[in-house]
């Protein structure tokens, strides 16, 4: 896929990006430095990007945990995140949200969504995709392209929806993260997530620092722990990934909602959007004057 957010990059977060404004400014010097006469300047070779650290043995567990999800014809597991968010006292408050999901490739996905705030299941069958929000029973639907990877870019552009998750259900993980992998190395087992042994792969890519605990035996990913290197508050954000079921049949019911029929229909529309070309921006409002 492409132009799309990273594990861990979901909508929630994107007003970390605000925190990232003015950083990088100049520090003013106290006291004018004296001028220089002018000298001929040799012309530097134009600056290179460092290579990137890829140790062998985590490029080759990374590669084998993108192997066994991307071989299985149908994936069920559930996703438990939680994430830090600042609250108006500065502090971060830990949040937590749980997802099952199943999936049949490459055009059957069902996301049900349950945590700290309301409840959500999100249903795509190959030709439809749909949000359903159970409390208020509204239902999104809106033409679908043919693929799960492709139904994901969709729903990300069009109504903001991303899951933290997603990066592991494309249908090449390791070729996505590939583009943007900057530093990998092995720190070695665990014995303690997801209740078996586990390898341990640190890495960057593409701005974010995450280590991610690979199942020894089956290597199939247990949890991923995120910190977006660019966040000033450096919040952290965690994936905790169990009930693994791979090549379990699934029935094709599975793939749609059942409250279709009696939900009331409304139009997929993103948080965000972003004026149409040629829009004047909005006037803006006069504020009341002041009482005397």
């Amino acid at each position: 896929m492409k132009a799309r957010p990273r594990v861990f990059a979901n909508v929630l977060f994107l007003s970390l990006l605000a925190l990232l404004l003015g950083t990088g400014a100049a520090i003013a010097q106290t006291t004018a430095a004296p001028a220089k006469k002018k000298t001929t300047q040799t012309k530097k070779p134009p600056a290179t990007s460092p290579k990137p650290e890829l140790e062998p043995k985590a490029i080759e567990l990374l590669k084998a945990t993108s192997e066994r999800l991307a071989a299985a014809h149908t994936l069920s597991f559930t996703a438990v995140e939680i994430f830090e968010y600042p609250s108006r006292h500065g502090h971060p408050l830990a949040y937590a949200t749980k997802s099952d999901i199943t999936l049949q490739r490459p055009d059957r996905l069902r996301v049900l969504l349950g945590g700290d705030g309301p409840s959500s299941e999100f249903y795509y069958d190959g030709k439809v995709m749909m949000a359903y929000a159970p409390a208020e029973n509204l239902l999104a639907v809106s033409d679908a392209p043919p693929t799960i990877d492709a139904t994901l870019e969709t729903a990300y552009n069009t109504a903001g929806i991303y899951f933290p998750f997603t990066d592991l259900i494309v249908t090449d993980p390791y070729k996505d993260m590939a583009e943007g992998l900057q530093l990998a190395y092995y720190m070695g087992q665990s014995h303690v997530v997801g209740g078996t042994t586990t390898d341990i792969v640190a890495y960057i890519d593409n701005g974010v620092f995450l280590q991610l605990w690979i199942g020894a035996e089956d290597k199939l990913p247990r949890m991923v722990h995120a910190v977006f290197l660019n966040d000033p508050e450096r919040m952290r954000h965690q994936l905790e990934l169990s009930n693994w079921q791979l090549d379990v049949p699934v029935p094709l019911e599975a793939f749609s909602s059942s409250n279709a029929g009696t939900a009331k229909r409304i139009q997929f529309a993103h948080p965000h959007p972003q004026p149409a070309p040629g829009d004047k921006p909005p006037a803006k409002a006069i504020p009341p004057k002041a009482k005397q």
